[in-house]
């Protein structure tokens, strides 16, 4: 009994007794304060970092991929070989919750042995609200249909699961989708008619909207990406050749000018054949 308590007390003496050491109430809430402090400022850098990264990526969307869209808008167009009754266009525009969209189908038909109109080929583009994302925005979307099951223009691009869907998301983000049909000044933003127009004027842009007066959105035209598209370019231009009118300075020096006949014409010499004697000085 005594060894035990004699190395019980040196033990003791030396501090080295196995008695818990925790912190305290004041340490745990300064840890939790100074953490909460790094977290909010590590937060802080990511939110603005992902708002700069935002910004950015709209910037290059919004000055490479208009075009490209425009461009595969304009192959589908271009396979309208020849205006026959056999094909034709639909073109609608509305608003949907604020924003500017529009939908238009390609429509290729043929008769079969039994004179009955089959659907040879179907194209539709068309923008739709994107409810899935927190950005507010269109999805542009593209469907091909019909007996000619090979699209040329999108299978190579097109994923396996994707070939099952109808309609394939092209992008995301547009906030202006337009599609018109130009007459002489004017714009016509539906067209239902059996005959084709002669063009198409296609308007995209990512910029980011305005409130109008009306109530819906819009965007600067600086932002707008416009594209006029020709349909049937086999048929024949007409082109008119204006007159050019001259101010007073020109008419006076028109006037002046001497006729063709009265110009001195600068004929070349011709050349002296010589008699082989040469001249003394």
């Amino acid at each position: 009994m005594k060894s035990i308590g004699a190395k019980y007390n040196i033990k003791r003496a030396f501090g080295t007794s196995r008695v818990r050491v925790g912190f305290s109430l004041a340490e745990v809430l300064a840890a939790l304060t100074i953490g909460a402090m790094v977290l909010a400022a590590v937060l802080g850098i990511y939110s603005r970092a992902e708002h700069s990264a935002a910004a950015i990526t709209r910037k290059l969307d919004s000055s490479r991929r208009p075009f490209e869209i425009l461009q595969l808008i304009a192959e589908d167009l271009d396979g309208i070989v020849a205006a026959n009754s056999d094909t034709k266009i639909t073109i609608e525009n509305k608003f949907e919750n604020g924003f500017p969209t529009a939908r238009l189908t390609i429509l290729k038909t043929f008769h079969d042995r039994r004179n009955t109109e089959q659907t040879f080929e179907e194209i539709v583009w068309q923008t739709s609200y994107d409810f899935e994302s927190d950005a507010d925005g269109l999805v542009l979307y593209r469907s091909y249909g019909g007996i000619a099951l090979e699209d040329k223009l999108l299978d190579e691009m097109r994923e396996d699961w994707e070939k099952s869907y109808s309609f394939v998301p092209i992008c995301s983000g547009v906030t202006c989708f337009k599609i018109q049909v130009p007459q002489g000044e004017k714009l016509r933003d539906e067209w239902a008619s059996d005959s084709l127009p002669k063009g198409i004027m296609t308007t995209i842009s990512f910029a980011e909207p305005f409130k109008t007066v009306r109530g819906t959105l819009d965007v600067p035209d600086e932002e707008k990406i416009t594209r006029t598209i020709a349909i049937d370019r086999t048929r024949k231009i007409k082109f008119e050749i204006v007159a050019k009118e001259y101010g007073e300075d020109e008419e006076e020096g028109l006037k002046s000018m001497p006729d063709d006949e009265t110009l001195p014409l600068d004929s070349p010499k011709k050349p002296t054949k010589s008699n082989g004697k040469r001249k003394s000085k």
